[in-house]
């Protein structure tokens, strides 16, 4: 897999151009070309496929994030798990042993080794193939899925290089399936409901917003199960926005990005690495093999990013020192600003004192989210507060109705695309990068994600 600190497009590129907009420090530099790669061909925005009765699923990847979404789907209408797929024997059984408990037939158990996803997607006769593996592996099984005549989801982020944020694109495309990655911060209740402000236009026109990934990894990274089995080595691969999705995916939304808007130009910055190091030698020793390691990822990412219509967004990366968790969440408009972490929002004329905020609650009554209002209920339980249940019935309801996901391959590509371009940027000490418009233009004219509803 490659990196992208390189230049390994196969298309041809755009001419690289002066900055403008970024702040007079940026004036004048050239623009990194390897992010700026365009595919041929136009772009199938708004897709629809043929809508299910029962849409037939099979997993690949069991784990952690899997076994949620694996249980989630057990619990929504029109599901029928059909296969699952997972390195570990154990995992598959337990998973089959879910299924049956639920009333289904058993799922047919793949667990030949790493690539036997392969098998599975040639074999079994599904309409939707799910992955929750290590970030290497997305890729793999989407390509493998769409080729195979199946829909395809993926957990996040959906591609670690701008070369495999086309290659979803260009393989949904030609093969004429659905390509979504599951990213469930979209589903959660604040984020939710700031979406519902700014279609309501209670922010005005939505001009910047801020967010991030802030969450103290350490004891996850160096774990002997689970994501500690693969998550630290990317951490010693790459330098720049690892995992920049969850918080980048909600504001996206709210901007209209890839629906009236699109990604421009990214600047990013990463603090030097001292975290991981630390932790080492604090738990297993100065002279252990875990203290020898080398690690390439800055404890601290800082990306700017650019539309096209020069709006702004601050995105932030921070897993390997101690902190409480946050994403940041901050959209702010002309008419106010709404802000998650700690929840709270500022609305001109609305607001009880001026320049103070007010609590989400005070406006939840007028303006909560018709989706979480009528199934959040459900969620309760069911993965990170509930917005993972939501998630997981949205793409089955919209699959089932033959209706456009909330979420399409190139919102995957497009927020996906940060780990490449960031990593770019810091390699070339904060060198401006273009982010591909994986849409060829039809961001200019595609509506904005509607309020949606169960």
């Amino acid at each position: 897999m490659s990196n992208d600190t390189k230049n390994p497009s196969r298309r041809d590129f755009l001419k690289a151009g002066a900055v403008a907009g970024l702040g007079t420090a940026l004036v004048g530099l050239p623009l990194a070309k390897a992010a700026a790669g365009q595919a041929k061909g136009e772009a199938r925005t708004q897709f629809r496929a043929k809508p299910f009765d029962v849409v037939r699923v099979g997993f690949v990847g069991v784990g952690g994030m899997g076994s949620a979404h694996f249980q989630n789907y057990l619990q929504i209408d029109g599901v029928q798990v059909k296969a699952v797929c997972d390195i570990v024997p154990a995992k598959v059984e337990r998973a089959q042993d879910w299924a049956v408990k639920a009333g289904q037939p058993k799922p047919t158990g793949y667990s030949n080794g790493p690539t036997d996803f392969k098998r599975m997607c040639e074999k079994e006769d599904l309409d939707l193939v799910m992955t929750a593996t290590p970030w290497e592996w997305h890729v793999p099984v989407l390509v493998a899925a769409m080729e195979s005549g199946k829909h395809a989801v993926t957990e996040v982020p959906a591609a670690m290089s701008l070369e495999d944020c086309w290659k979803i694109v260009e393989t949904a495309e030609r093969t004429g399936k659905h390509c979504q990655m599951m990213e469930n911060c979209c589903y959660d209740r604040i984020e939710l409901m700031t979406l519902n402000l700014v279609r309501r236009g209670i922010l005005g026109e939505v001009l910047h917003a801020e967010a991030g990934y802030l969450h103290d990894l350490r004891d996850v990274k160096f774990s002997k199960e689970g994501e500690g089995l693969w998550r630290r080595a990317w951490s010693q691969k790459l330098n720049g926005n690892l995992y920049p999705t969850h918080g980048l995916g909600p504001v996206a939304q709210a901007m209209n990005v890839n629906r009236g808007d699109a990604f421009d130009i990214l600047v990013s910055f990463s603090s030097p690495t001292r975290g991981l190091h630390e932790y080492a030698v604090e738990k297993f020793g100065p002279d252990s093999p875990q203290a020898a390691e080398k690690y390439a990822l800055g404890d601290v990412n800082t990306s700017l990013i650019r539309t096209k219509l020069g709006k702004t967004i601050i995105l932030i990366h921070d897993t390997n020192l101690p902190r409480p968790y946050t994403r940041i969440n901050l959209v702010q408009g002309t008419k106010g600003v709404a802000m998650k972490w700690p929840d709270r929002v500022y609305i001109e004329g609305r607001a009880a004192k001026a320049h103070e905020w007010d609590d989400f609650e005070k406006f939840a009554a007028e303006f909560e989210h018709p989706l979480w209002k009528a199934i959040a209920s459900k969620g309760e339980g069911r993965g990170h507060g509930g917005m993972d249940y939501i998630e997981d019935f949205r793409l089955i309801q919209s699959l089932r109705k033959g209706d456009p996901l909330d979420q399409d391959v190139y919102d995957a590509a497009a927020w996906s695309a940060i780990v490449g371009a960031s990593c770019q940027s810091v390699a070339k000490s904060g060198t401006p990068v273009a982010i591909p418009d994986f849409t060829r233009g039809k961001w200019k004219t595609n509506p904005p994600l509607g309020i949606v509803t169960a």
